[in-house]
């Protein structure tokens, strides 16, 4: 049991280089090669679950080894409650995406062998604990995303693909240039994460908000942060429907969980100076332009993707708040949007395999034939609009609960979001599966059992956690209270640091 985070990490590396010796006309083989290898990240993320000590905010079921000792770069992984709810999301995810992809029909091979290949470099970002190694993880997941848009999108998949990749690249710069600052500038050389926190206070105010930006801008535009989102929407039109399952279920909160571990957890004094603006007004901003324009789309996928930006911004504006409720209420989110906008892609997925289009206007009454299908869409809908006894609903009023002591007037606007949300999704839902039966639709088959599978234990959990979200609050609550507080306390340092330059 001393290597479960490796073998949680790599197994899917394995499974890859299974799949590449694989012959190339073996397609269902190579499909359940895949799904064999996230099955032991399934069992170890229960394991990590049911094993996770909830009481303390020490680094759980660590591994570090000498990487490469003349430059002081370790092999070091491990959970903390700012990381546990992500392993588990990652896991969760990447296992249903693969049953989402049985569908694929082009380079079966090369398409199951880059998924793994993301699912590797996904996991490894949460479970990494030396920057280095963080960002070597970060980067491996650029390049089977691009791919996977780039040959298996839609018709605009060229132009998606590198526009994901110029825009993901820009913040990779951006977080090398931060990350060699924080290396260069500590009093003893590391790329350790736990020691450049412990060390934060030896860095200038000046060099933390240079360095806070460049992260900052390098994170957020992986969230997507208004006005760094307009990758976001042509990547998920264009991408297969499993990727972009995985863009909106895990790729968006790489970039809020990169805040908290680097951003909160290295430079707490410029965190505190200027989180309000950076993530409370940029957030703010994310939620009522994300739900406008949502409401304004006429492709059932790109509303789905810009509710995503909406929904995301609730995450920024609980980190801003600095309060207990905020910031467990903005990972609790993470999560819940996380699992919310999967069943949504799948449920566009699902309809697109069978019409072959998207347009809102061109579907009407499909409840009537489809009636399981419409049924778990409507659970969907609820759940993204926050509906009491389901899970986004607890995330979203702790959100809100946090924020209103600090920043009310973004409370409000965020909280009035909640009307757009509920016109959006009511509004599509009345359009494609309410209302007279278009008649060219009439033969669709309702959802089959493998569509059920990827559906079903998504559905489960949203219901679960919203009649107990302590299942994975309980996860968070020590070790995110433990940082905020940290980021609290270095605002006195900060004036003093401040008037010292």
């Amino acid at each position: 049991m001393d290597h479960l985070l490796t073998i949680i990490t790599f197994a899917p590396l394995v499974g890859m280089v299974l799949i590449l010796l694989c012959p190339r006309d073996q397609h269902n083989l190579i499909r359940w090669l895949a799904a064999a290898a996230t099955v032991p990240q399934i069992v170890i993320a229960i394991y990590l679950y049911a094993h996770f000590d909830t009481a303390t905010t020490a680094v759980q079921f660590a591994e570090r080894y000498p990487w490469v000792p003349a430059y002081h770069i370790n092999y070091f992984i491990g959970v903390d409650g700012i990381s546990i709810s992500m392993v588990l999301l990652t896991a969760l995810i990447c296992f249903i995406s693969v049953f989402a992809s049985f569908g694929i029909e082009k380079g079966v091979k090369g398409y199951f062998a880059l998924l793994l290949l993301l699912d590797t470099g996904m996991m490894g970002v949460f479970v990494a604990l030396d920057f280095f190694l963080f960002y070597i993880f970060w980067e491996v997941m650029l390049l089977p995303m691009y791919f996977l848009i780039g040959i298996w999108g839609g018709p605009r998949r060229e132009y998606a693909a590198i526009k994901f990749f110029l825009y993901t690249l820009l913040g990779s710069v951006l977080i090398l240039l931060a990350m060699l600052g924080l290396y260069y500038y500590n009093p003893t050389p590391t790329f350790d994460m736990t020691k450049l926190a412990a060390n934060a206070a030896s860095y200038s105010i000046t060099f933390q908000r240079i360095a806070w930006i460049a992260l900052f801008i390098g994170f957020a535009i992986k969230i997507p942060a208004f006005p760094f989102h307009t990758w976001l929407p042509d990547a998920h039109v264009e991408a297969p429907t499993a990727i972009s399952v995985i863009l909106a279920g895990i790729l968006l909160k790489m970039g809020t969980y990169g805040i908290l571990r680097v951003n909160f957890g290295i430079l707490p004094a410029a965190t505190h100076d200027m989180a309000w603006a950076f993530l409370g007004v940029v957030g703010t901003i994310n939620i009522v332009y994300g739900a406008l324009c949502a409401m304004a789309q006429t492709d059932y996928k790109k509303l789905i993707a810009y509710s995503s930006v909406s929904h995301m911004g609730y995450v920024m504006l609980g980190l801003a708040a600095f309060t207990a409720a905020g910031i467990n209420g903005a990972v609790l989110q993470m999560f819940n949007h996380g699992t919310i906008t999967a069943m949504l892609f799948i449920l566009v997925g699902v309809i697109y395999d069978r019409a072959h289009h998207r347009e809102i206007d061109g579907f009407g009454g499909l409840a009537s034939h489809l009636p399981i299908y419409a049924g778990i869409t409507g659970l969907a809908f609820f759940a993204a609009m926050g509906l009491p006894g389901m899970s986004a609903f607890i995330s979203e009023v702790l959100v809100l609960l946090g924020s209103w002591q600090v920043h009310p007037i973004m409370t409000v606007l965020g909280a009035s979001a909640a009307i757009l949300t509920a016109g959006y999704m009511l509004w599509t839902y009345q359009r494609i599966y309410l209302g007279p039966v278009n008649d060219r639709y009439i033969g669709f088959s309702d959802l089959s059992a493998r569509e059920l599978f990827t559906l079903v234990p998504l559905a489960a959990i949203v219901l679960i956690l919203g009649v107990y979200p302590h299942a994975i609050l309980g996860l968070l609550n020590t070790s995110l209270t433990h940082l905020n507080q940290v980021v609290i306390a270095s605002a006195p340092h900060t004036a003093s640091v401040a008037l010292a330059h």
